[in-house]
């Protein structure tokens, strides 16, 4: 399990909420019951975009198997990375980190040198 940081609306103003993504259960959507929950509880509610997002992103998570929150991090990673900083800010942000566990430092990756 991982926690993200995402903007949600509150009665006409965004302000951060963590959620904490894991492998759902079939029948419901990665957040169902935290966007429940939010709503009643809170009166806010996660933008639409990214409750549509993270069904895409299950949905390939099941197809390649891959683990649905290393895929949600790497998504959200990358977006950040190639985002401009003229764009409107991510919905989805912060650093993904795994729930419990210390965060891993991020290694560069090797390329290979030519003989020389």
């Amino acid at each position: 399990m991982r926690k993200f940081t995402i903007n949600c609306n509150f009665g006409g103003t965004k302000s951060p909420f963590t959620v904490y993504i894991g492998m759902p259960e079939k029948v419901h959507h990665p957040l169902h019951f935290q966007a429940d929950w939010l709503s009643k509880e809170r009166g806010g509610n996660i933008p639409q975009e990214v409750m549509d997002s993270l069904q895409k992103l299950l949905e390939i998570s099941i197809k390649n198997n891959v683990p649905f929150e290393d895929l949600c991090a790497y998504a959200i990673e990358s977006a950040q990375v190639t985002e401009a900083p003229s764009q409107k800010p991510a919905q989805l942000e912060s650093k993904p980190e795994k729930v419990g566990e210390p965060p891993q430092p991020v290694q560069a990756e090797a390329k290979p040198t030519e003989p020389a």
